[in-house]
């Protein structure tokens, strides 16, 4: 697992170890993640993710967030409970030198505190758990959405819009559907 574009190009992520299978991580694939960062800055969108402030959400290796960065976000926040990936999201953020821009938070997605408005969000919950319409009505809730904000919902399957949210796109890459949705 690599960094695909921008300033940290090429860099090798920390990623699961053999001793972590209980962690349950699921890394998006760096074909996916590169296929995901070409639709968003394809020009569709605009540039979603310069000078933005992004919430990854699951964030488990924190690979999202940190490519991200590596284009010009002005600042990501981490999110996830799992004693493994907040030691895998400290260290990779550790190896491209970004503690300065980037917020890791211990915290169960759908019971988010309060926090700051962000125009891109990365919402990979894990697959078929139902898991990623409460951890986005905590986010927006708890205004860690900003208005007409950019979200990138990844699962097993093809997403409905919760309410307050419009379907922008929908991609399907191999086992993995990427739901593109704006916040109303």
């Amino acid at each position: 697992m690599r960094i695909i574009g921008g300033t940290h190009r090429g860099t090798a992520l920390t990623a699961v170890g053999k001793g972590d299978a209980g962690a349950h991580l699921r890394p998006t694939t760096d074909r996916v993640r590169e296929s995901l960062f070409n639709v968003l800055l394809g020009g569709r969108f605009g540039n979603p993710i310069l000078d933005t402030r992004v919430l990854d959400l699951f964030a488990g290796t924190g690979a999202l967030g940190l490519e991200a960065l590596s284009r010009g976000a002005s600042h990501v926040t981490f999110v996830d409970n799992g004693r493994i990936s907040q030691k895998l999201i400290r260290d990779n953020i550790a190896k491209l030198r970004r503690q300065s821009d980037t917020t890791l938070i211990k915290s169960d997605a759908s019971r988010l505190p309060a926090g700051e408005p962000c125009g891109l969000v990365f919402l990979d919950p894990p697959y078929g758990q139902g898991l990623g319409t409460a951890a986005l009505m905590a986010a927006k809730s708890n205004g860690w959405i900003a208005p007409d904000a950019l979200i990138i919902w990844e699962e097993s399957t093809a997403q409905i819009a919760p309410l307050g949210y419009a379907t922008l796109d929908q991609r399907r890459y191999g086992d993995t559907w990427i739901t593109f949705l704006k916040a109303e």
